[in-house]
């Protein structure tokens, strides 16, 4: 497909040598290329198909990367990435070695600040204002780019609260579409849908009353009233806001009409939007969708039962319990450190909360879980999706801390199971009654048991099992690791030589088999999908120093840096945790 204008944009410079009739032909042109790319490599579709208009617009008013230009989270961004120099390796957006899927500084001068998690745009926007006013670089202008969703977290709040009193030279861009991953949630939702209904009421707003120049709301995919608002802004000094109303998904029917799935659809035919469906085959289910479907089978037994989200229903798989059981799930919006409090409280009432966080996301609550979880005994019950590594996400989204993060903290209990089978069991053991917090860590996409509807079974906190009997070196998994080491020893020169136990419980950890691990065999090979600074290998020299064990241990995992984007596989290997990475280690010991 040929883009004749596109082409000539290599950077904003460029696309301010056009002419602003020639925009909207641009516009077209961007989200073509986009939907055109997105359509065989996969990633965030809807969120950057929302905000052509707007990002041509920012880019064409103001001089960046000298004005600086923040997008809050960053699924929003390809087409900024498109414009600002990285046109021709668009392709490699989110595989191993290529371009990051959310704005990263170390990638471009144009990305100014480093994006992935929500609502830290006006936080940093603000920052690098104020940084300019004591530099006495009070020309410059600062924008930060922000959604409905987002906005409505607690730390958008704080900055808000903030820049109304500073003299910033700050631009708040609010991108309203009623949606983030899933559709906004919550009493500030409902006042911005108002906002859009009545004009009065967006005279006399809660902007305006924080001290902000406030305008809109605008049609956000209208370029010539984008082009005179902003012109009209980049006039006035000081705290400003814009409020734009957009359609995620715009200019792809099927994206603007399923704007959950269109998120991150997968492969789809670009031009007609249909998703490419893969030939029926058998599968291991979802990890999420094992447990939504428990959450629900216990809820029905279990009435103190109560699920909370923040912000990601569908990610989860609590939506089918929201469905089933609207009084007893709730989507509190992107809000983790509410989630977490939220959940400690209706613990101290006698519910059983199954609070559903990412792992990297509960790193947003990790006062939260010390101070009014743990401190307080409270049986809250953590599942944490997307542990360890998880692909084309990259560094931001990664699960990599959580059990080096938890392990430290006293009065809670941490379980990885390494099946479907085990997620329902400790699911169900834990709303029997438990003493302690719980955090149940689990990783994203399929497990490998296909029939895992099996009867409940308790499971008996802090034990591991004997997965495999050896003579020389033992393997300690936790997890889904077990799997890929089963399949390393498999395939070892002297499988029959080694042994393998699945610790499954890193608090408390099974004393006793591990005082069977190291007085049987002298070498040890721990292996973890989660960093091994604090983790289960280190929890595991801590127990040979304490008890003066002698042993040789070699720890695999991830190591102490940040992991890019690349396919779960091509990570595993590069980190040393695939199967045949193992493999490599075992027969070098024995």
């Amino acid at each position: 497909m040929e883009h004749p204008l596109l082409e000539t944009v290599n950077d904003p410079a460029d696309l301010r040598k056009l002419t602003k009739d020639q925009l909207p032909a641009l516009a077209g042109e961007l989200r073509d290329f986009i939907i055109d790319i997105v359509s065989t490599k996969e990633g965030h579709l809807g969120a950057s198909l929302g905000v052509v208009e707007l990002t041509i617009a920012l880019h064409y008013i103001f001089n960046t990367p000298a004005d600086q230009l923040v997008w809050d989270v960053g699924h929003q961004a390809y087409g900024h990435k498109i414009l600002t120099e990285r046109r021709d390796v668009f392709h490699t957006n989110r595989q191993l070695n290529g371009l990051s899927g959310f704005p990263r500084r170390s990638e471009s001068r144009y990305d100014t600040f480093g994006v992935g998690h929500s609502s830290t745009s006006i936080s940093a926007a603000l920052g690098m204002a104020m940084a300019s006013n004591l530099k006495g670089e009070t020309e410059k202008h600062h924008i930060a780019v922000i959604g409905d969703a987002s906005i409505a977290s607690g730390m958008a709040f704080e900055a808000l609260n903030h820049a109304g009193v500073s003299k910033a030279n700050l631009l708040i861009v609010l991108n309203d579409n009623a949606i983030g991953i899933d559709p906004s949630v919550g009493a500030l939702k409902e006042y911005l849908t108002n906002v859009k209904k009545d004009r009065q009421l967006a005279k006399n707003n809660i902007i305006k009353a924080l001290n902000f120049d406030y305008s809109g709301p605008i049609d956000g995919h209208s370029l010539p009233k984008l082009l005179k608002e902003l012109e009209r802004l980049k006039k006035k000094k000081g705290p400003k806001f814009l409020h734009i109303i957009t359609t995620k998904g715009k200019g792809l029917k099927k994206a603007e009409e399923d704007q959950v799935k269109y998120h991150a659809p997968g492969k789809f035919d670009k031009h007609t939007g249909a998703l490419i469906v893969q030939p029926n085959k058998e599968e291991p289910p979802k990890y999420q969708d094992v447990f939504g479907a428990t959450i629900m089978e216990l809820a029905e037994q279990n009435k103190k039962i109560v699920g909370i989200t923040p912000a990601m229903p569908t990610g989860s798989s609590l939506k089918y319990m929201m469905k089933k059981f609207p009084d007893r799930a709730f989507d509190v919006g992107i809000a983790e450190q509410h989630a977490v409090t939220l959940a400690a409280g209706m613990a101290t009432q006698g519910l059983l909360p199954f609070c559903n966080i990412y792992s990297t996301f509960l790193q947003r609550a990790y006062d939260q879980v010390i101070h009014d979880v743990a401190l307080q005994k409270l049986p809250v019950i953590f599942c944490l999706d997307r542990a360890g590594l998880v692909g084309q996400d990259g560094a931001t989204h990664h699960g990599a801390f959580d059990l080096a993060y938890l392990r430290c903290i006293p009065n809670i209990i941490i379980f990885a199971p390494r099946n479907e089978i085990e997620l329902r069991n400790i699911m169900y053991t834990a709303q029997l009654g438990l003493d302690f917090p719980i955090a149940i860590r689990y990783p994203r996409g399929r497990g490998i048991t296909l029939d895992w509807k099996k009867p409940f079974e308790e499971i008996e906190i802090g034990t591991g099992v004997e997965l495999k009997k050896g003579k020389d070196i033992a393997v300690v998994t936790i997890g889904n690791m077990a799997q890929n080491a089963s399949e390393a020893i498999n395939n070892s020169m002297g499988k029959e030589r080694i042994a393998h136990f699945d610790l499954r419980f890193l608090a408390p950890m099974d004393e006793n088999l591990l005082h069977y691990i190291f007085s049987t065999y002298k070498k040890i090979v721990t292996v973890e999908d989660g960093s091994i600074k604090g983790g289960m290998g280190s929890a595991l020299c801590e127990f040979a120093v304490k008890h003066r064990y002698k042993n040789k241990i070699k720890i695999l995992g991830i190591p102490e840096q940040f992991i890019e984007q690349g396919s779960v596989e091509e990570l595993q290997f590069a980190v040393g945790i695939h199967p045949k990475s193992i493999a490599v280690q075992l027969n070098k010991f024995l």
